[in-house]
Order: structure tokens, then sequence, then C-alpha cells
């Protein structure tokens, strides 16, 4: 065989080697459709607005009835958090083999239960109440201090007429120079930048409004499906219950 022959030879074995392992690359990081409903562990009842969190970021919110989709990829951590319940963790294993996974997902109480609480009113201290009796300040003192806060910041905030002379000159010189320069035409506090291209984008808003935002993905699980998911869930109680782990 030719050194040719060998060439075109391994490179074709390379392409080939090359395309095998991207396709199980893609079919690795292929995402996957995860829908499902969130429920209370003891009532068994849908927890609508439940937080569901990818990978640390916040992803998407259960909507009334509990449910949610969503799309994953494999490894993915999702963590399903409710006030009052403890977080749940779910790893999306990378040994899936399907396109579309249902799941049930119960959060239990985190709460805590108070004994009574007793009030009491607060012990005054009489004898610092005797002799050192508060005064209550007359309207015209509170009025007169607060003339003063007012007039010391306007103090600190605006330039004073009688304050340094060449900073007065270079502003009055400045404001000269800007009314030289807008003498005839319209103020530059008050020119407003209009482009021929915005009138299009504003004549479609006026017509038809600003766009929806498109709308979250439907779990569209059925009754059937919900009732599966917590057969399976009771069965799992049970078998904890039979067979306790030590």
């Amino acid at each position: 065989m030719s050194f040719t022959a060998r060439l075109a030879f391994l490179l074709f074995i390379n392409i080939l080697f090359a395309e095998e392992v991207f396709s199980q690359e893609s079919y690795v990081n292929a995402g996957l459709v995860f829908s499902g409903v969130v429920f209370d562990a003891k009532t068994l009842k849908p927890l609508p607005d439940t937080r569901i969190t990818k990978n640390r970021h916040l992803l998407f919110m259960s909507d009334s009835e509990g449910s949610f989709s969503l799309r994953v990829s494999r490894s993915d951590t999702l963590i399903f958090s409710n006030l009052g319940y403890k977080s749940a963790r779910l790893i999306i294993s990378d040994t899936l083999s399907g396109k579309e996974f249902i799941a049930g997902v119960y959060l239990h109480t985190d709460t805590l239960t108070a004994g009574e609480v007793i009030i009491t009113p607060r012990l005054m201290n009489i004898r610092s109440e005797l002799f050192s009796p508060k005064t209550e300040a007359s309207p015209e003192t509170e009025n007169a201090r607060f003339n003063l806060a007012v007039s010391a910041y306007q103090g600190r905030q605006s330039l004073s007429t009688l304050g340094d002379p060449s900073s007065n000159y270079e502003l009055l010189r400045q404001k000269q120079k800007i009314d030289a320069y807008e003498k005839g035409g319209i103020p530059s506090d008050r020119i407003v930048g209009l482009s021929p291209l915005m009138l299009i984008p504003a004549a479609y808003l006026l017509l038809n409004g600003f766009p929806q935002p498109p709308p979250a993905m439907k779990s569209g699980l059925t009754q059937q499906e919900i009732n599966q998911i917590h057969r399976k869930y009771i069965e799992k109680l049970k078998n904890s219950e039979v067979n306790p782990v030590p």
C-alpha cells in the first residue's frame, strides 16, 4: 500500500471516530422535557408558586395547580423551595435514555410549634421618671429648629453670590458664552433628538401595543398520571415503614 493510500485511510478512520464522539456528546447534552407537580407531603395537595432553581439560578415557578414543565440537561441540579417547607433537591441522572419525564415532588413542612406566649407590660423606672420628667417642646421651637436645618442645608448645597469672586466670574462668563451660542435658536436643555428610524417601531407600538411575553410551558399531566404518582409515593412510604433505614 502506498503512502498516499495509507494517509487517506488514516484520515477516513479519524473522521469516523470524531463523528462518533460528537454524536455521543450531542446525545449526552441533549435537552430533556421535565414535567411534574409539587405536592404537600402530608395533605397531598398541590403547592402553587413553588420556586424551581436550576444550578443556583431561578428558572421557573409552579402555576396555581402546582404543575411545572421545563427543559433541563443531564447532570443538572433542581431545587424546589416553598415558604414553610423543606427544600427538595433533584439531580437529573446522566443515564436517562428518554426525552420526556414526569415526576411528583413532595415537600415536607418546616415549621416549629411555639408554646404559650406571655405578654407583660414593661416595668418603668419610677425614680428616673420623677427626677427627670420629659418636657414637651413647643411648636415654635420645633419650627425654628426645622428652619435652621433647612437653611444650613441650602447654604451648603447652593453657591453663594458673595463667595469666591473668580468662581462667580467664571460662572457668569460661561453663562454669557452659552447665551451667545444659543441666541436665536432652541436652548440646549430643550433640544430633543429624533431619528426617522424610530417612527416605524413607534407606529407599531401605537397600533399593536407591547408584545406579549411567551407563555410558560404547561405540564399537561392527566389525572391518571397524577394518581399514578400518588400511588407510587404511598407505596414508597409503606415500604419505608416496613423496612426502616437503620
